[in-house]
């Protein structure tokens, strides 16, 4: 994938804002972003990420932004690119089509590849952070964390999960094929997994994927 010359980031398409704010209101945390901060990413910030030849890259601005909601909302690589392909407020800050098919989810796990193999993991953070003190959010004499390699971390833990929760899914499928008797007399056998989990527990493990719940 290269970085080759883009257009300049684009406006929200009317559509998109029309439906957007008729839909999620004025109040919608993504939508205030996108209104009162404009664009926190830019190509030419990870432009050094990419090689100048080779297959067009999607927009890094795109999936920079994408890696910190997907960290907001403890989402999956794969639920990240749903909500891209779903989500209206999502497509409003990302400034995307009604129609926009998004990408396949391998791309936000090269996109943090490129991060970590370049030491840019804290780009991200830098990047708000300068769009913070452009308007007046940051100030000086001010504390703020600026640790950002714990996003990365918490996103590629939940990736884990889901693919040992797909790995168990496709198991139970595989034996569902070649034993379904022995899987329906172990399916009418008591089970602990069956029963309600304690409230602490639930409350811990809130983001496993729903196989593993």
């Amino acid at each position: 994938m290269s970085l080759q010359p883009q257009q300049p980031i684009p406006p929200v398409p009317d559509d998109t804002a029309r439906i957007a704010r008729a839909a999620c209101g004025t109040r919608s945390p993504y939508l205030i972003l996108r209104d009162r901060l404009g664009n926190l990413f830019t190509n030419a910030d990870f432009a050094d990420l990419y090689p100048k030849r080779g297959q067009p890259a999607y927009a890094p601005w795109r999936l920079a932004l994408v890696t910190v909601l997907q960290f907001r909302e403890g989402l999956s690589d794969r639920q990240a690119a749903e909500a891209v392909r779903a989500r209206i407020d999502w497509k409003y800050l990302l400034a995307l089509d009604l129609t926009d098919p998004g990408f396949d989810r391998s791309v936000l796990c090269e996109f943090r590849g490129r991060l970590l193999d370049n030491k840019a993991v804290d780009r991200l953070l830098a990047c708000v952070l300068d769009v913070a003190r452009e308007d007046g959010l940051l100030k000086a004499r001010g504390r703020q964390r600026t640790d950002s390699t714990h996003v990365l971390a918490a996103i590629r833990t939940l990736n884990r999960l889901e693919l040992v929760g797909e790995t168990l899914r496709a198991a139970l499928n595989a034996i569902a094929v070649a034993a379904p008797d022995w899987l329906r007399a172990l399916s009418r056998l008591p089970n602990v997994l069956r029963q309600r989990p304690e409230p602490e527990f639930a409350g811990r493990h809130a983001r496993l994927p729903a196989c593993l719940r």
